[in-house]
């Protein structure tokens, strides 16, 4: 899959019980203030990292403040060989409202 697919938080929510890999695009500042547990902050300086250390069969949810900047980063996360990249409708923010109990605070791992 060379696509990228846009998702609501309740499909996401589903991938992720399935072993689906959260990537957060935002800022380091706002990713501590808060994230979807279990994703890691993914940004330019550790995207090679991330990507050389990764298991590309497993599905790759891609979020950020509104799920518009994160359509991109999706489509370049799939050209890069990922087989399944979804881009996370409503971005963090809807998934706050929609999740309250999946959210964690804390820099970066």
């Amino acid at each position: 899959m060379s696509e990228f697919k846009r998702i609501p938080p309740e499909q996401a929510q589903a991938l992720r019980e399935q072993g689906a890999v959260v990537v957060d695009i935002r800022d380091p500042q706002s990713f501590a203030s808060g994230h979807i547990s279990g994703s890691s902050h993914l940004d330019n300086h550790n995207l090679a990292a991330f990507i050389a250390a990764a298991d590309f069969d497993k599905p790759l949810i891609v979020t950020c403040y509104h799920g518009n900047s994160s359509q991109s980063a999706a489509a370049y996360l799939a050209h890069q060989g990922f087989a399944e990249v979804y881009s996370l409708d409503g971005g963090f923010e809807l998934w706050r409202s929609q999740f309250p109990d999946q959210v964690s605070q804390g820099d970066a791992e």
